[in-house]
């Protein structure tokens, strides 16, 4: 993959205005001189898209907004949606939301129509996650899954003394105790207290938990279990080996010292699902090119991420941005994500294109991408997040973190996860 793609960061604004070639085909079939606003968080790799969409239809211009914070993100859409506010012609709505946004299902465009006799083309649970129960509403097209694999600095395995060859990290960590072995491993061979074997605890705790079931702090009845769900205090254990042995750089997932890290080399390994390829780039720089590379993950896959686009009914212009969402989450526009920014496709037609399966990046030591993220990727189970699911994930990681950062005890930190969580429920 030759560009990058930054999904967390400063806010972004990206106009894309390409010009439009007298004599090309198609029609905006809603006036000219039409203006799409795209709200994405991060950057989807769309450019490329959003230029042939423009040349097919003449008159069109997208203009893309991009938060940087996806917590922000997901607060300002869900007021603009609760408040039928603008709150732009297409949007992403991302994994944790989609329940969330299904109780509002009428204020998006329903894309069933749209989507007709094509819906088999993705991965049946990425259709039936943005789709109503009853079957009738389908609010957002699927665009990418977040397989998982592990990202990991080749340079510190070999001053650590260890192997740096994918395959035979990948026997040596098939489990995630034996992740846990070989990050000892490292810390004793490494001999420098400002490096660490992972990034966080949270971030392989997250990890761990969206392995072992098909639902995590909530039941499919969309009632807290904490406690009830063994999976939950499962992950937390494994996440709190992973503090007692001292193998985490006790660092917060997307702020500026763990982007710093990818540069300074402060963590040897990172949970990495596709679109965190570009990330590392983007973060680590020219100067990490060929000091990373990929292996599979403990625990055999999971997924981290996903997102789907919808068109609010607040739209000026639903005609033409229904048809920008059919174009963007179809082969074409997924395989240019791909290309461009990393996002793993959730249409199965395309795990068996050879510019997929056969995919390299040259910056993770030519690394085969395409069949490390495409081999798990059909199997990927779904996950089912309550309504309030980041709110409870976030008291969850804060309450791990006190522990991480020596502020509590683990079961004191276990026993404030769990009442914090109730609060965040209510």
């Amino acid at each position: 993959m030759k560009t990058t793609r930054q999904l967390v960061g400063a806010a972004v604004l990206t106009l894309v205005t390409a010009a439009v070639a007298a004599g090309c085909g198609g029609s905006s079939g809603d006036g000219d001189d039409v203006t799409l606003r795209v709200n994405l968080f991060g950057k989807f790799g769309y450019e490329k898209a959003y230029e042939q969409f423009e040349k097919d239809h003449p008159g069109v211009k997208i203009v893309e907004t991009a938060e940087g914070d996806l917590g922000k993100y997901n607060t300002k859409l869900s007021q603009q949606i609760a408040a039928n506010g603008s709150a732009g012609d297409v949007v992403a709505i991302e994994e944790g939301q989609t329940v969330s946004f299904l109780a509002a299902a009428d204020k998006f465009v329903n894309l069933q129509d749209a989507a007709g006799d094509t819906k088999d083309q993705w991965l049946p649970w990425v259709w039936d996650k943005a789709t109503t129960a009853d079957g009738k509403t389908t609010i957002g097209l699927g665009t990418d899954v977040g397989g998982l694999a592990m990202c990991y600095r080749r340079d510190l395995f070999e001053k650590a003394g260890l192997p740096t060859d994918r395959a035979e990290l990948a026997k040596m960590w098939t489990t995630w105790d034996d992740f846990i072995e070989v990050g000892k491993q490292f810390q004793s061979g490494i001999k420098d207290d400002k490096v660490h074997f992972i990034d966080a605890a949270t971030n392989n705790y997250n990890s761990i938990l969206m392995q072992s079931g098909d639902y995590t702090y909530f039941d499919r009845d969309d009632e807290l279990v904490v406690e009830e769900n063994p999976a939950v205090k499962s992950s937390w254990d494994t996440a709190m080996k992973m503090i007692d042995a001292d193998l985490s750089a006790k660092l917060v997932a997307f702020s500026d010292e763990w982007n710093a890290g990818f540069k300074n080399g402060s963590f040897a390994t990172v949970t990495c699902p596709a679109w965190m390829t570009a990330y590392i780039t983007e973060q680590a720089g020219d100067a990490g090119k060929g000091l990373w590379d990929i292996a599979t993950v403990p625990g055999g896959g999971g997924n981290w991420g996903g997102s789907w686009l919808g068109v609010p009914k607040t739209s000026k212009h639903q005609k033409l941005a229904t048809e920008l969402v059919e174009y963007l989450s179809g082969e074409e526009g997924q395989m240019m994500a791909y290309e461009s920014a990393g996002r793993l496709p959730s249409l199965p037609a395309l795990y068996d294109d050879p510019a997929l399966t056969e995919d390299t990046n040259e910056y993770f030591s030519d690394a085969p991408t395409g069949q490390l993220f495409v081999a798990g990727a059909s199997s990927l189970q779904p996950v089912y997040l309550g309504t309030k699911n980041v709110p409870v994930r976030d008291a969850v990681e804060n309450a791990m973190r006190s522990v991480e950062n020596g502020q509590r005890s683990a079961s004191k930190g276990w026993s404030t996860a769990v009442s914090d969580a109730e609060k965040a429920a209510r």
